[in-house]
């Protein structure tokens, strides 16, 4: 490369490195889609803490729920791209890349991955009533009958786990929607209906307790949690992958300085020994990257529930 270009180039870089040796001179804030409570509130406030240690400034968490997360991330995508406004992306991003055919953004362009975070599977209970002990009874069940399952709203992760149990087992439960976790929770303990695809977090203590009966998980790998449990692919279902799972993004034109220190951030702060054991004990899985493995999640997960939402008719117009 001549001289002339080499100084060029290394001209149009300075200002981004000199703005990523001096981030951050104060605090960023970091957007959730979801309320105060949720799995993505809990995982981020369980590692705020030691992130802000590793960018030496405390992190301001801003719960912006709504819209399936899309208000947050909305604000995100608009936002200076400064490294002073941050996203808790999820899952749910990639479900709305396909849900709603109208957003305001695209999520693929107008975010950056800097890096994943952790991984929560959904666990596949039922009520005591219904008498399947494994996942393939409860296949010859749904297939004998009608049976009904539950989620915390169309378009969420546990009503696509749902779907995609449909899809791939040709079977035809029916989706019984609920405004959130919490009031399908409450109905599947009562009875009234009687399969749900759930956050760990959300019904492991009642599957300890008896209340309801786990039978598989959905992660890759059997859950830290609850490890008495065959995942879905262990049960005979190859490719059944349904984690909810959240990663740090940042707006698309943030400079790759800023993201190169937000990602070895991340990467400090879940290596520290007891964030990584209080995410383990609240059911998580931690996840170990940078902006490539993110990327690369987000690119996968955004084709297979695109089948799923395809294939269940949930796409909104």
């Amino acid at each position: 490369m001549p001289l002339s270009r080499r100084l060029a180039l290394a001209a149009a870089l300075l200002p981004g490195l000199a703005q990523a040796q001096e981030y951050p001179a104060r605090a960023p804030r970091l957007l959730i889609g979801f309320p105060p409570g949720s799995a993505a509130d809990v995982a981020a406030r369980l590692i705020a803490p030691p992130l802000g240690v590793a960018l030496g400034q405390n992190l301001i968490i801003e719960n912006r729920p709504g819209a399936g997360s899309n208000i947050a991330t909305e604000q995100a995508a608009r936002a200076a791209p400064d490294g002073y406004t941050l996203l808790l992306g999820s899952v749910a991003n990639t479900i709305n890349a396909s849900l709603q055919r109208d957003l305001p953004f695209d999520f693929a362009r107008d975010l950056a991955p800097v890096a994943p975070f952790v991984s929560i599977p959904n666990l596949l209970v039922v009520h005591p009533s219904v008498p399947a002990t494994n996942v393939a009874e409860l296949i010859a069940l749904a297939r004998a009958g009608q049976l009904f399952f539950a989620s915390s709203g169309i378009g969420t992760a546990p009503h696509l786990s749902g779907e995609l149990f449909n899809l791939m087992t040709g079977t035809r439960m029916t989706h019984v929607p609920y405004p959130g976790s919490a009031q399908a929770v409450t109905d599947l303990l009562a009875g009234r209906v009687c399969v749900m695809f759930s956050p760990a977090s959300t019904v492991l203590q009642h599957v300890r307790a008896g209340r309801l009966r786990g039978l598989a998980s959905t992660g890759a790998t059997r859950t830290a949690a609850a490890p008495e449990l065959p995942t879905m692919i262990e049960a005979g279902l190859a490719g059944f992958l349904s984690a909810v799972w959240f990663g740090l993004m940042a707006p698309g034109a943030t400079p790759a300085p800023i993201i190169t220190r937000l990602a070895e951030a991340v990467r400090i702060a879940l290596n520290t020994g007891e964030t990584r054991a209080q995410l383990i004990a609240q059911g998580f899985d931690v996840l170990d990257g940078g902006p490539a493995d993110l990327a690369r999640l987000i690119a996968e997960e955004t084709t297979k529930w695109a089948r799923v939402v395809e294939a269940s008719g949930a796409r909104n117009n």
